[in-house]
């Protein structure tokens, strides 16, 4: 059946939560969580649904970087795409003129994530499967034709990446009857805003521990008193069996990061994330291998570039969490080279979520990474924050602190009607409410 592409329709979609400081960290004091979200139309009348996650103001010009690619995406057999995904891919991210603001990173390569993340959802609706499960049943040489291993072969090659897929084909059916059962571990970092005041992480605290949860993020690095003082604080609330993650969000230079941390070891953190700047690859190697005798493993990757960082952080030995975002780096496609090399590496990939349909998301790249690659869940686990699930049509669900599989199809990504005519910005109707009650102003027309 052919199935082409008609129109690939993107809106700026806008949610206020710097009103309650919700998302607020170190270096971003007030988010207001929001996505470009992209829609691709077929002749067929299925669609696909993608998004990339931002952070309000600048969100225009990612859906224009979106619309200025989307020519590469119209008029293409969906079939076409997908028998030759990998090329596709090559094809989206190399375009002459567009890869200059680029190459690969920035506005363009979110542009790319939303476009790619979408067209994975259209493959996963027309197979009538989740995405989780459209990875899960294709073969080992058919998953690695989907990668771009350009940029990568002196760390993994496509035949490296078959053969370890092939390894792991055994008890795949086990590992996915054990995941539809228990689901897939869950942290939250839901406690740990920085704008938070101390009863409301406290209240925090108590409520995820009585859904189960036992691994728990706290921001960090504005006021190394302060910081004391809510590690305390939450330390003494979760107690000393449960685990506790730092996160600085790249404030920090690399020695204050290292003396920094020194100060909070006695509450026993298991990693420190984004330590200082995302580009910084030999940074992060010397706060690694100093925070390591320490019991403080490094974790980063929500904001790192693209593929060949990733790369190098895992041969520098800068990173003992690999935290893949679903919507910073190419989409799943080059996600997919970062599960491989982290994999060859011996590193546990812990994705990055939270952020609008993040959560969604790298639900569906976990659980594909348990049942064929890692097929473990020792050391890693996926972020978890209650934000923003309600707008979609199927939101994740997490029972027991565990992320239970997803069963419609598609890649968990589309939006509600009702969350689009509220929300689009900036002419949607909650918006023009608070327009109208001086809580915004309207930043462009």
């Amino acid at each position: 059946m052919e199935i082409l592409i008609t129109e690939v329709e993107v809106k700026d979609v806008r949610f206020p939560t710097s009103l309650l400081a919700d998302g607020s960290d170190a270096m971003h004091t007030d988010p207001d969580y929001s996505c470009a979200y992209v829609t691709i139309k077929t002749s067929k009348g299925i669609e696909g649904y993608g998004l990339t996650f931002t952070l309000g103001r600048g969100t225009e010009i990612v859906v224009q970087a979106c619309k200025s690619m989307s020519y590469l995406v119209k008029g293409q057999n969906v079939n076409e795409i997908f028998t030759h995904f990998g090329s596709f891919w090559r094809k989206l991210t190399s375009e002459s003129q567009l890869r200059w603001i680029g190459p690969e990173k920035g506005v363009i390569h979110l542009a790319t994530a939303a476009i790619i993340n979408a067209l994975w959802d259209l493959w996963a609706r027309i197979e009538n499967k989740p995405v989780w499960k459209l990875l899960t049943d294709l073969s080992p040489e058919q998953l690695v034709s989907t990668i771009d291993f350009r940029y990568i072969t002196d760390v993994i090659t496509k035949e490296e990446a078959v053969k370890l897929l092939k390894e792991n084909q055994k008890g795949k059916e086990e590992r996915e009857e054990m995941l539809r059962k228990n689901g897939y571990p869950a942290y939250t970092t839901q406690v740990g805003w920085l704008g938070y005041n101390d009863a409301k992480v406290k209240e925090l605290c108590n409520k995820f521990l009585a859904l189960g949860f036992t691994s728990f993020k706290v921001k960090v690095g504005q006021n190394v008193t302060d910081d004391i003082r809510r590690c305390r604080l939450v330390r003494e609330a979760i107690g000393h069996e449960n685990k506790l993650m730092l996160d600085a969000n790249q404030i920090w230079d690399i020695n204050e990061s290292i003396e920094w941390m020194k100060q909070l070891v006695k509450f026993k953190p298991i990693w420190i994330e984004e330590p200082t700047s995302p580009d910084d690859i030999l940074g992060h190697a010397k706060i690694a291998n100093e925070l390591r005798p320490y019991g403080i493993g490094v974790a980063t990757g929500e904001m790192c570039a693209n593929r060949v960082m990733f790369k190098q952080l895992l041969q520098a030995r800068a990173i003992d969490y690999c935290q893949i975002d679903s919507a910073r780096i190419g989409g799943i496609n080059e996600i997919l080279a970062v599960y491989l090399m982290a994999k060859k590496m011996g590193v546990p990939v812990c994705p990055h979520a939270g952020g609008v349909g993040l959560c969604e998301m790298v639900q569906h790249l976990q659980m594909w990474d348990f049942i064929c690659l890692s097929a473990s869940t020792e050391n890693r686990v996926i972020e978890y924050v209650d934000q923003q699930h309600e707008h979609f049509e199927h939101p994740v669900c997490v029972q027991n602190a565990s992320y239970m599989p997803p069963m419609s199809p598609g890649y968990s990504t589309k939006l509600n009607e009702e969350c689009i005519k509220n929300y689009s910005y900036p002419n949607g109707e909650k918006w023009k409410d608070m327009y109208e009650q001086g809580l915004f102003y309207k930043s462009f027309n």
